[in-house]
């Protein structure tokens, strides 16, 4: 039985850990083409070559999304190198930013701090949709899935850049998704909770679990490839009247 994205081509960034490379995996089983970007080249070929050894046809690429030129190349790369781009997980992000102290309140944040994390979280996110939107609008189809977060949706204090820019990422998919309702083009939101990946493990302390686990119904972290398997849906035809939405994938925490 044809897998859910049997012929297509998707790009994911952020693809070398976590969320994106459980993606990467998920949308080679279902049959796609995957270009894997990460700005760790070393993770983006592992992530690829776990995908090769799994019978699919990967891409490598290591891009800064905060880096306009690079973006445009990662791209062009893509498309030329399975014939077009019908999908793409614009995943990339970061937690915090350069002189950043764990639960840091607003009026205490450095400027760099609150600028590193938008420059990814936010304008990496335009800087790929705009490009992907130039290969997909000509073709009259696509989707794209834009990272956001359970941040995007409520608070977290301590956590005001991170916090921002996800809350930014709904409203630049909401807004994207309008302009193109009617271009063949579909824009969607992705919003995790607490998942256990190398950004939420990281630092974090008992007390930081501890608390994430009071925050979330379910009570316990999601894993990676539970969040995958909602992208490779919005990433397929079987969510065609969905665009400028966003999906929850948090154990209820947006619930409560």
């Amino acid at each position: 039985m044809p897998g859910m994205l049997e012929g297509k081509s998707v790009l994911i960034t952020g693809g070398g850990s976590g969320i994106g490379r459980a993606t990467a995996l998920a949308a080679t089983r279902e049959g796609a083409n995957v270009a894997v970007a990460d700005v760790d080249r070393d993770g983006a070929e592992h992530t690829a070559e776990l995908i090769t050894r799994a019978g699919g046809r990967a891409l490598a690429l290591q891009v800064d999304v905060t880096n306009e030129a690079q973006v445009e190349a990662m791209v062009a790369a893509a498309e030329d190198a399975f014939d077009g781009l019908d999908g793409a997980f614009n995943n990339a992000g970061i937690s915090r930013g350069r002189d950043y102290q764990p639960g840091m309140l607003t009026g205490d944040l450095p400027l760099q701090a609150w600028r590193d994390v938008l420059d990814v979280n936010l304008d990496g996110v335009f800087l790929c949709l705009r490009q992907e939107l130039k290969q997909m609008i000509p073709r009259a189809r696509g989707s794209i899935v834009n990272t956001a977060s359970v941040a995007g949706l409520i608070g977290l204090a301590g956590a005001s850049p991170y916090t921002a820019s996800k809350h930014a990422v709904i409203g630049l998919t909401k807004a994207s998704a309008l302009e193109y309702a009617e271009s063949g083009v579909r824009i969607n939101a992705l919003c995790p909770g607490y998942v256990r990946t190398p950004m939420t493990q990281g630092t974090a302390t008992d007390e930081v679990h501890a608390s994430r686990m009071a925050r979330t119904p379910m009570s316990r972290y999601g894993v990676p490839e539970e969040v995958a398997e909602m992208v490779v849906w919005l990433l397929s035809d079987r969510s065609s009247f969905c665009t400028g939405s966003s999906f929850t994938v948090g154990g209820g925490i947006e619930a409560g």
